[in-house]
């Protein structure tokens, strides 16, 4: 625990915020620039005194409970939060599962992306987000339940009993083994998460493949530069593969973009003009 730090710290996010800001009175003889100390302990649900000996580096460790209080209190933000709890020496809990919700900024940069089909994955690689080019070269996502977005359970599971289906892809085994790869270590930082839990058990029942594969325990991974859908309207499209890692929801954008001038690009283009496509292809 950083004492001298955590004083500072929370002195100087209490002085940043403003009376009117949680509802208190300014008062015509305030003096402080921001919250007092009283106000300050008053929201957090901790006595003045503790708080002041906090502000004064003399306090005891704080528990996970006040430091919570505090940060709900001087409305830190996720990162500030996170560094309070470090300078307090309680790093905050992970947690208990993967995030699912995508931030709006990135739902707008889907779709403004319209000569490349984009996506947004989970830990587990379930498709969250697409834009509409996406749902026209890979899957019409809007009319799939939210267990059939998965891709990893699609890899392995089905939905047809004889042969992989996945989008048509070139490269459906070498996704298979990586997303084997990526589950695994989904399930390290996700330990106690029913939802990853019950996946894992379903694959582990359900594929040979994936047992052998998960017994490994493999966890590098690759990157895809490069793959091959073969849509059943337009042919054979080949893309190049861009992830970006939105690492505080643990998500992942996948960009796929055909080289300019070549007859993918020209393919896409048609594409987002037909729509969507439910594609009907084993790999």
């Amino acid at each position: 625990m950083d004492r001298r730090e955590l004083a500072a710290f929370l002195r100087s996010r209490r002085e940043r915020i403003t009376p009117a800001e949680v509802g208190l009175p300014a008062g015509p003889r305030r003096r402080t620039p921001g919250l007092r100390r009283e106000e300050a302990a008053q929201l957090a649900f901790i006595s003045t005194e503790y708080y002041t000996r906090l502000e004064q580096a003399r306090g005891p460790r704080p528990s996970r409970e006040v430091l919570a209080g505090l940060a709900r209190a001087l409305r830190l933000p996720d990162a500030e939060r996170a560094h309070l709890h470090h300078l307090a020496g309680a790093p905050p809990a992970p947690p208990s599962g993967p995030s699912r919700e995508v931030r709006q900024s990135i739902l707008d940069l889907l779709h403004r992306l319209p000569q490349a089909a984009a996506i947004v994955t989970s830990a587990t690689l379930e498709v969250l987000a697409w834009n509409d080019l996406a749902a026209a070269l890979m899957e019409d996502f809007s009319a799939l339940p939210r267990r059939d977005r998965n891709l990893v359970r699609r890899a392995f599971l089905g939905p047809h009993p004889h042969g992989r289906r996945l989008y048509g892809v070139s490269d459906a085994d070498a996704f298979a083994r990586t997303s084997a790869q990526r589950l695994r270590a989904t399930a390290a930082r996700y330990p106690d998460d029913p939802e990853v839990a019950e996946l894992i058990a379903e694959l582990l029942a359900g594929s040979e493949e994936f047992a052998r594969l998960w017994a490994s325990h493999d966890v590098c991974v690759e990157p895809t530069l490069c793959k091959t859908f073969r849509h059943p309207t337009v042919g054979p499209i080949s893309v190049n593969c861009d992830s970006l890692d939105i690492a505080d929801r643990d998500q992942r954008v996948v960009i796929y973009t055909a080289t300019p001038g070549s007859s993918s690009e020209e393919a896409l283009r048609l594409l987002s003009v037909i729509g969507t496509q439910r594609m009907d292809v084993s790999s």
